[in-house]
């Protein structure tokens, strides 16, 4: 037995999307699709600065549908099945993420989380978390890994829509300053 706290985990995966809900609902479509600009000095790439609230969430929703989920699974039933390739930055242009409705991918995000959330629950306490994927390139995935990694992805998505967030009240705070709210 290893010390996965499974119940810890998906405790957070569960409220993950009622607390994106949260903090996305109400954000407009100008502020949704608003990108940072880009630093000076750096390279100019597809996503400006970097990746507008919509697209943060678009991906959150297409990760729940077409990585975690499914490399978990192939890494529990049969570990040996190449996993699916993935391309999130190429998803992101290809689907044009930054056209998306931000309601409508927060609801699709919902749907596939409760999609996962029940099989997740269904595997149980006598899941072999040790079960191993060799990645051609990343190295040994065990399932508990991936799991962990779904759960902490949720997270580091989170921290960046608040970035997005504390960027466009610097945005709009129209040349005053911020300072005294503290450093980012």
């Amino acid at each position: 037995m290893s010390g996965l706290n499974h119940e810890g985990l998906l405790s957070r995966f569960e409220r993950f999307p009622s607390v994106l809900q949260a903090v996305a609902v109400g954000v407009d479509d100008d502020n949704a699709t608003w990108r940072p600009p880009v630093p000076e000095g750096a390279p100019e790439g597809p996503f400006g600065g970097g990746w507008s609230i919509v697209e943060i969430v678009a991906h959150l929703a297409d990760e729940e549908e077409a990585d975690f989920s499914v490399r978990l699974r192939s890494t529990l039933e049969d570990p040996s099945r190449a996993w699916p390739p993935i391309d999130p930055e190429g998803w992101a242009v290809e689907r044009d993420y930054r056209s998306r409705s931000l309601t409508g991918e927060l609801s699709r995000f919902g749907v596939e989380r409760a999609r996962n959330l029940l099989w997740v629950r269904e595997l149980g306490d006598e899941t072999d978390w040790e079960r191993a994927y060799e990645h051609p390139t990343l190295g040994t995935f065990r399932a508990g890994d991936l799991l962990s990694a779904w759960c902490a992805h949720d997270w580091l998505h989170l921290r960046q829509i608040a970035k997005r967030m504390y960027q466009l009240t610097q945005r709009d705070a129209g040349g005053y300053s911020t300072a005294y709210a503290g450093e980012w």
